[in-house]
C-alpha cells in the first residue's frame, strides 16, 4: 500500500479519534506511517487531505445507511415503510457512528472559511439530491429533474436534522415514526392552503 492510500486511512482514523479541527499534519503523518511531506504532495494540504477523508466516510456511511434503503432492496414496502426505515437506519447510525457525525459537523463548520471545503460539500450534495429521490420513491431519470431535486433536498434537510437532534439531545429526538406523523401533518396542512 502507498503513502496515498495509507494517508487515507489514517485521516480517518484521526477524523474518528480527534475530530477535525484538533488534527494536525503531525498526526496524520503518525496515523499513517508516513513522513510529514506526503500530505502536501499527494493532497496538497492538511485540509485538503481532511476533506477528502471526510467526504469518503461520509459517502460510506451514506452508502450503508441511507442509499442501502433503495426501492429494489425494499421491494414489497410501501413509501411510508420505506422512509421509516430510512430515518430508523439513521438514528440507529448516529450511535454508531458519533464520531463520523461530529466530524462531519466540524467540516462543515470549515466550509464558512475554505472555498474548497465549501465546494467539494456542495457537489457531494447536489449529487445526492436526485439519487435520494429515485432511491427511496422510485424516480427514474425521465422523471422532472426540479421536482426530484426538491424531493431529495427534503430528504437530506431530514437526515441532517435527524441527526443534529439524536447528537445534541437523544433523550427527546423524534422516532422514525413520529417524523412520519409530523410530515403526514404538515402534508395535510399543506393540501389544505
Amino acid at each position: 500500500m502507498g503513502h496515498r492510500e495509507q494517508l487515507m486511512i489514517g485521516a480517518k482514523r484521526c477524523l474518528e479519534e480527534l475530530g477535525y479541527a484538533r488534527t494536525t499534519s503531525r498526526d496524520l503523518a503518525a496515523a499513517a506511517n508516513a513522513p510529514l511531506g506526503t500530505i502536501n504532495y499527494h493532497y496538497g494540504s492538511k485540509e485538503s487531505l481532511l476533506n477528502a477523508a471526510l467526504l469518503e466516510i461520509v459517502k460510506e456511511w451514506g452508502e450503508k445507511t441511507v442509499h442501502s434503503n433503495s426501492v429494489a432492496e425494499a421491494a414489497g414496502q410501501d413509501a411510508q415503510q420505506r422512509l421509516e426505515q430510512m430515518w430508523a437506519q439513521v438514528i440507529e447510525s448516529v450511535s454508531a457512528n458519533r464520531a463520523m457525525h461530529v466530524g462531519s459537523i466540524e467540516a462543515f463548520a470549515q466550509a464558512e472559511r475554505s472555498p474548497e471545503v465549501r465546494e467539494q460539500i456542495a457537489a457531494a450534495y447536489e449529487k445526492s439530491r436526485p439519487e435520494l429521490a429515485g432511491e427511496l420513491h422510485g424516480f427514474d431519470e425521465t422523471f422532472d429533474e426540479e421536482t426530484a431535486r426538491a424531493i431529495g433536498s427534503v430528504h437530506m434537510a431530514l437526515v441532517a436534522g435527524l441527526s443534529m437532534q439524536w447528537l445534541i439531545d437523544p433523550d427527546h429526538a423524534p422516532t422514525a415514526e413520529q417524523v412520519a406523523v409530523g410530515l403526514r401533518a404538515i402534508a395535510r396542512t399543506l393540501e389544505e392552503s
